[in-house]
């Protein structure tokens, strides 16, 4: 605890003086999992803010999210920016993708439209960027010698995210992957689902109303692979 009180510390501090000099500008914290330190308390987005809310700077920062930081904290890139837009702390990108056999931070450029489309279909439902934008904090391979490779990666990785907007518009307009998600969770939009979400019940209060109404609801399938095969069509 004595490390992360320096460094809340520290971060106060900051605020304290760009306050101090009128600096506007968002302030970023940005999750790195195995990074060359012995303990890591901003393994992922969820441990940042549990840091940033503890001490208090939830309203001072905002994430930015790296892709190869994402896989090797064990999570999608999606699932990263999701939980950032849901918490309401997404600040923005660095597009450096990993080697998944390597399991470490190789910062390429980005090259999987499909998996770049999931996550721009996020950003563009909640509004958009207020802050930051996509850098390609990226390197070439070290194989790649000429200065033609480091051409080709920085057109490659923008002709990636301009085809993930086409095929994220595309997912957007016909809605059928909103409607899947919608579908999952009608039951907590109105009934029993929604009075418990609405804290109008406790465990009591549902076990006497499954008891009296015979309730007995059944398993549904999560139609995972019926939903990967739908993404894939919009690639």
């Amino acid at each position: 605890m004595r490390e992360q009180d320096h460094l809340a510390a520290f971060l106060h501090m900051a605020v304290d003086y760009a306050k101090s000099i009128g600096f506007k500008g968002q302030f970023l914290i940005e999750p790195k999992p195995k990074e060359p330190t012995k303990h890591q308390y901003d393994f992922d987005v969820a441990s940042g803010i549990a840091f940033l809310r503890t001490y208090g700077l939830e309203s001072h920062f905002k994430f930015n999210i790296e892709t190869n930081h994402a896989t090797l904290a064990g999570h999608s890139f999606e699932h990263e920016i999701a939980t950032a837009q849901a918490l309401g702390i997404f600040g923005s990108i660095d597009m450096n993708r990993g080697d998944m056999q390597c399991g470490w931070d190789t910062d390429q450029f980005p090259n999987d439209a499909g998996e770049m489309a999931l996550v721009i279909r996020h950003i563009i439902m909640a509004g958009g960027f207020t802050t930051g934008g996509f850098n390609f904090d990226a390197h070439v391979r070290r194989q790649s010698i000429d200065l033609a490779d480091l051409f080709h990666a920085h057109i490659g990785g923008m002709d990636v995210l301009a085809r993930a907007y086409l095929i994220a518009d595309k997912m957007i307009e016909d809605g059928k992957v909103q409607g899947a998600i919608d579908a999952r969770y009608k039951g907590w939009s109105g009934g029993i689902g929604k009075e418990i979400m609405d804290k109008k019940l406790d465990l009591a209060a549902i076990s006497d109303r499954v008891l009296k109404g015979n309730i007995n609801p059944k398993p549904r399938s999560g139609q995972q692979e019926l939903l990967e095969n739908l993404v894939n069509r919009y690639v």
